[in-house]
């Protein structure tokens, strides 16, 4: 009987929006082609990421806590490092019924944490209490939910075995507790607008217990470890790697690992010996929200861009964009490959290119230390293997799986090192 196989993984190499939907959307189809069972495992981030896809004839979704690979037919696991959302889960789960014309399977790992109305509140207030020095935040809760937890007032996917007189209670402690300390921290006022409500209203707790009732009876528990007898892993990751708690610049980052290190960790419980990420760009650089972005500005000139998914909001405004940077690109995808070295588990990296149909008239620009210089299509790719020192697998003229290209299979390994150092 032979072990685990390798798994797969789909990280963003920029601040998100890279086309990581439609790469995990692809990869998982093209696994289920060859005849493999394939589980999408979220790695990382909660219900505040949106993944795309898009199926011909204008079928499309924006993925949140189910896998992008749910439309071709995967299993979605969300493990340990994902922070669960019971209050929205529902209208995703019935939207992706529909599409798939059946229900998702979806598996959770007992340590995940959960969100709850207290923490989309802070998030909120806190954000817009910021004006315009926001951290670019979209509101949904999911730093407040770490941070909750790291105070001692954790719920889990497990604690919702309890009950709902359990997880009442937990609420009820978290409003007496919890709510007030942390308004103090932030500079917040407890007596006023929606801290005030969710402090006074007991209904609101009441709708949360019922949604995480529900939420606990259609998401079974399984353990990341289980992974191991899974066919075919996909790592779905979410944000990218200029947003990751290590990696991006202050403030304006997630309080997760955005890359590596958590698909490490799950990979080494479930004893998956090797892990093949595909690091994904658009032909450009994009960010939606606040922070830095160099070398912005108006790309019309060399590209038609198009985006469904990241509309103007209230939260993050409009979606920027600026020339890619292979050099910064090399660097981002380096420093989270140096994260792991020595883990234990073998990395066999690709790159991933989406948005080469938005290009005009076959000009690229790219940033460099003498300037932006245009390139052709076709030589991008060999332009940022080269920076990167790592093969393009991964190529996207359109929307849809169909329009994706897988030009280069695995064909070789980073070592494993005899060190297997611990990974926080």
């Amino acid at each position: 009987m032979t072990g685990p196989a390798p798994a797969h993984a789909v990280i963003g190499a920029g601040f998100g929006d890279e086309g990581k939907g439609l790469a995990t959307d692809a990869l998982a189809a093209r696994l289920r082609n060859e005849g493999r069972d394939v589980t999408v495992v979220r790695s990382n981030g909660g219900a505040q990421a949106g993944h795309g896809v898009e199926r011909p004839g204008g079928v499309r979704h924006v993925f949140h806590h189910l896998g992008s690979g749910s439309l071709a037919g995967a299993r979605t696991h969300l493990s340990r490092f994902f922070v669960a959302h019971p209050m929205v889960f529902f209208d995703e789960l019935v939207a992706v019924a529909g599409l798939a014309r059946q229900s998702p399977e979806i598996t959770i790992d007992p340590r995940a944490l959960v969100t709850t109305p207290f923490d989309v509140a802070l998030n909120q207030v806190v954000e817009e209490a910021r004006g315009g020095a926001r951290h670019g935040s979209c509101g949904m809760g999911f730093g407040e939910t770490i941070e909750r937890a790291e105070q001692g007032y954790g719920l889990t996917a497990a604690d919702l075995a309890r009950g709902s007189r359990w997880i009442r209670g937990a609420l009820d402690r978290m409003a007496a507790e919890w709510l007030p300390r942390r308004a103090a921290t932030l500079g917040l006022a407890t007596d006023r607008g929606l801290l005030r409500l969710l402090a006074e209203n007991e209904a609101i707790r009441d709708r949360f217990a019922r949604d995480a009732a529900a939420f606990r009876d259609a998401v079974p528990l399984r353990a990341d470890a289980a992974l191991g007898r899974a066919d075919a892993v996909v790592f779905e990751g979410a944000q990218g790697l200029e947003l990751d708690m290590d990696l991006g610049v202050m403030p304006h980052v997630t309080r997760s690992r955005t890359g590596l290190p958590n698909m490490v960790e799950i990979a080494r419980e479930a004893g998956i010996p090797e892990i093949r990420p595909v690091y994904m760009t658009r032909a450009y650089r994009t960010r939606h929200g606040a922070g830095p972005l160099a070398g912005e500005g108006d790309l019309s000139d060399w590209f038609a861009i198009v985006d469904e998914t990241n509309r103007p909001n209230d939260w993050q405004g409009v979606i920027r964009a600026a020339p890619l940077d292979p050099a910064r690109l090399s660097h981002i995808i380096h420093a989270d490959l140096d994260r792991v070295r020595g883990a234990g588990i073998a990395i066999d990296p690709g790159l991933g290119i989406t948005c080469l149909d938005q290009v005009r008239d076959d000009a690229v620009p790219l940033a460099s230390p003498d300037g932006v210089r245009t390139f052709s299509a076709d030589d991008l790719a060999n332009v940022i293997e080269g920076a990167a020192g790592i093969p393009v697998r991964l190529q996207s003229r359109g929307p849809c799986r169909e329009a994706v290209e897988f030009p280069q299979l695995p064909g070789r390994s980073l070592p494993v090192s005899d060190g297997v150092p611990a990974l926080s």
